[in-house]
């Protein structure tokens, strides 16, 4: 369809068993039937490299080939290369011998096996690479984590995005991902609407590493084992309005490093484990600088802090200047018995302004640290 030019590809009703990515093409809308359309990750797989993956290297050898077949998303670590960034992640291209596999593309760093590489049946259920002018819609991604492997959102998710530009995501689901559910990095013009992110071992949401103008509005993202909306290096001029982030393992919305000039209107954010927002600790120059919070509603979020200890609302750690908070709703539905802050703002922060919010069962409204 790409090589036409673009158009629409409509997949039926069905659970369509994922061994790579669908992978995302230029100009093209992927549709399927809301709640029918079921793509599901196969079960991962694991096994040490029997010799070094090297620094641009299109090739691997592993010690059992028995889980691996032509055509499987891979990734590539070892115990210093691990995370983020850190990993390969590529195709199965060919079979060159009974134990090594040609690669879509070359490794990015060396993987050693004094290290413990290990090659790794796993990937994006749905994933984007440079590519523009995109829409999903109506599809289901079935994580399967209980038997997947670990995937971080540098480079995957149930829906991942790497360098693409102007993608709609709409009333699209992920449940039970072995990493992040929806993950867009270095992406510009990216849109998430109308989707769930559950029970996703990751983050929920989690828009990252320099995308710019995203807007990520009227979603559900619950129960996932990190943050409900993790917003990640340099993301700016972003509007997050409408969403449901609730019950997540660690915070509503957590948001830090040179993370500029977004607005925040309209969420609930209520009962997470963590505060309904962290500003993570980041020195002046990294600082989440003109972020504005409206009408969000922040309510028994910290319901993991330790029993007797002070609950905040919502915490800013290190150095954020100039955030406004304004006809928010901030802090618990019913007295805590326990002292509550609405929101806790570090000494080395400037110019938090907090305007016409409506504070439940605090004890103060707004603390500056000493």
């Amino acid at each position: 369809m790409a090589g036409l030019g673009g158009g629409v590809v409509s997949i039926g009703p069905g659970r369509y068993r994922m061994r790579n990515a669908l992978i995302l093409r230029d100009n093209v809308r992927v549709v399927g039937v809301p709640g029918k359309t079921i793509l599901a990750a196969c079960d991962g797989f694991s096994c040490r490299l029997a010799a070094d993956g090297d620094c641009n290297q299109r090739e691997i050898h592993v010690a059992d080939p028995s889980g691996f077949r032509v055509g499987d998303g891979v990734a590539v670590v070892d115990k210093n290369a691990s995370h983020g960034f850190e990993v390969t992640t590529a195709t199965l291209t060919a079979r060159v011998d009974a134990n090594t596999f040609r690669l879509s593309r070359p490794l990015y760093l060396d993987y050693l096996t004094s290290q413990n590489a290990t090659a790794r049946l796993v990937f994006p259920v749905i994933g984007g690479w440079q590519v523009k002018n995109v829409v999903l819609e109506g599809l289901a991604v079935e994580g399967n984590r209980a038997k997947a492997q670990p995937l971080d959102g540098c480079r995957g998710g149930g829906i991942y995005l790497f360098e693409c530009a102007d993608v709609t995501i709409r009333n699209c689901t992920v449940r039970d991902y072995n990493g992040d559910g929806i993950s867009f990095q270095v992406s510009g013009g990216v849109t998430v609407e109308e989707c769930l992110t559950e029970n996703n071992a990751g983050h929920g949401l989690h828009p990252g590493s320099g995308s710019q103008k995203p807007v990520v509005r009227r979603n559900r993202s619950t129960g996932n084992g990190q943050d409900g909306l993790f917003v990640c290096w340099r993301v700016q001029h972003g509007l997050f309005e409408k969403n449901e982030l609730i019950a997540n393992i660690r915070a509503g919305i957590s948001i830090g490093h040179k993370d500029t000039d977004n607005h925040f209107r309209d969420n609930d954010v209520l009962r997470n484990g963590a505060a309904g927002a962290v500003f993570r600790n980041e020195t002046e120059a990294m600082g989440a600088h003109r972020n504005t919070f409206e009408n969000n509603r922040f309510l028994d979020n910290g319901t993991k802090s330790k029993p007797g200890a002070t609950q905040s609302a919502i915490v800013i750690h290190g150095y954020h200047h100039d955030l406004v908070f304004r006809n928010n709703t901030i802090g618990y539905t019913k007295a805590l018995g326990s002292p509550a802050v609405g929101i806790l703002v570090s000494k080395t922060s400037q110019n938090t302004q907090a305007q016409d919010n409506k504070y439940l069962h605090v004890d103060r409204e707004l603390e500056k640290q000493k």
